[in-house]
């Protein structure tokens, strides 16, 4: 029997009745066999996630406000589960744990065991429900003395664990440092779990269901019904997803990719729809489209250098990036000309270090000319069609020169999988628009 791991997002256990959608989509494959759920999430469009409900009550209790309040507010979390189970008709009793929850939160337990306590109701609720084994990621998923994860050791001891169920839940968002205490990955971090228990039980697919039946080609709140993206491998999700396409955590993808464990995203609310699926290697792409996708960010500046000769000296590249590196700040892209040479960063990172970045240029290369301009977006056009396709880069050029847009920077990967282009902020939607026209539409 194929062995399959199931992650489901917070929108897919907000309440009973979606409790009761994702029992019916595990009990309808045997070889759903590790669960891994996430903290319940909204009802409706007004209400509030639970994590975020833990975040604040754990910040009331840390600013001391007023104690009839915490009281009041840890009753709406207790109220959020205690729904799910009578309405569930589950003869389950957690009136225990959630006062162990409070008492440890007010003797000074940390954030981030109060935040994963959403995730670890839940999985004992589900687990309850569905009737499987329960085991707790604190006990199988590891953390080093830095924070950073230990995935060897997880991975081992994990491994070692799931062996002996047949069925299990784990729930997702946290796991332990060496001295016992809970630390959580960042937010969406129960994607994380989900591929580090796949990677751990050698399963043979990654099954991840959220609120969307897949990855969509472009952003639907800007492109009007893009279609879903069939197979994508892990190279051209990376390359969209940093460029804001957020349906699966980023960080999710290393454990299965190592492991070559296929993930397909899936949507609780319609299980019948095949989803995207996520696999190392693609043999050809989707005859329909020289792309794969489209997607982009905004909040992008560029440091524009001048020099005469800039070219021909040693090192000039080398002391720019330095000045960087002193100031913690990565860079995006760097298009450059024989005496320019212009640094694309996210304008956040600039933040109380504009000035000094701009003097320690100066300072170090002896430039002629150094500035800093704001306002500018990134657009990264993704896909394995559009290696040796003739003619992509000219394709796209025209339709952004059609929209009467100004291309601030292009820039091609050695892989051929993708091209990123700079545009001005206000001339962001617009350009997708006409590249998705131009490739999709």
């Amino acid at each position: 029997m194929q062995t399959k791991v199931v992650k489901f997002g917070g929108s897919s256990l907000a309440d009973a009745e979606h409790f009761r959608r994702v029992a019916e989509i595990i009990h309808a494959d045997p070889s759903r066999r590790f669960v891994v759920p996430s903290a319940p999430g909204k009802r409706h469009k007004t209400d509030t996630k639970v994590t975020d409900m833990l975040y604040r009550f754990y910040d009331m209790v840390r600013n001391r406000e007023d104690a009839a309040e915490i009281d009041a507010y840890f009753d709406k979390i207790c109220d959020r589960y205690f729904s799910i189970i009578n309405d569930l008709g589950l003869q389950y009793d957690i009136s225990g744990e959630l006062a162990y929850i409070k008492n440890a939160v007010f003797h000074a337990s940390g954030r981030d065991f109060a935040a994963s306590r959403g995730e670890y109701l839940n999985g004992l609720i589900l687990a309850k429900y569905l009737g499987f084994d329960f085991i707790d990621a604190e006990n199988v998923i590891f953390f080093r003395e830095n924070g950073s994860f230990d995935e060897e050791r997880t991975n081992a001891v994990l491994s070692e664990e799931l062996k002996k169920y047949a069925y299990a839940v784990i729930p997702g968002f946290y796991g332990a440092m060496p001295n016992g205490t809970i630390k959580t990955f960042s937010r969406g971090g129960s994607d994380i779990t989900g591929s580090i228990v796949a990677r751990a039980a050698n399963a043979d697919l990654y099954e991840n269901w959220t609120d969307v039946s897949g990855f969509m080609m472009a952003d639907p709140r800007i492109v009007k019904d893009p279609p879903a993206i069939d197979v994508i491998t892990y190279q051209e999700l990376r390359e969209l997803a940093y460029m804001g396409a957020t349906v699966l955590h980023d960080e999710a993808i290393f454990p299965v990719r190592y492991a070559k464990i296929p993930i397909n995203i899936r949507n609780t609310n319609a299980p019948g729809d095949a989803g995207t699926l996520i696999v190392s290697e693609a043999t050809g792409a989707d005859p329909r489209y020289v792309i794969t996708g489209v997607a982009g960010k905004k909040g992008f500046s560029v440091i524009n250098i001048e020099k005469d000769m800039m070219n021909s000296e040693v090192g000039f590249g080398r002391k720019v990036l330095e000045v960087l590196e002193d100031n913690d700040i990565s860079f995006e892209h760097i298009p450059s000309g024989i005496d320019t040479m212009g640094i694309i960063v996210a304008t956040a990172a600039l933040a109380g270090k504009r000035e000094r970045i701009t003097n320690a240029i100066r300072r170090i290369t002896k430039a002629d000319f150094v500035e800093i301009q704001d306002g500018l977006s990134l657009i990264a056009v993704v896909g394995r069609g559009m290696i040796k396709a003739r003619g992509t880069a000219a394709r796209l050029c025209n339709a952004i020169y059609s929209a009467g847009i100004n291309i601030r920077m292009i820039d091609q990967g050695s892989s051929e999988l993708n091209i990123i282009l700079a545009v001005e902020e206000d001339a962001y939607e617009a350009a997708l628009r006409a590249i998705f026209d131009e490739f999709v539409k």
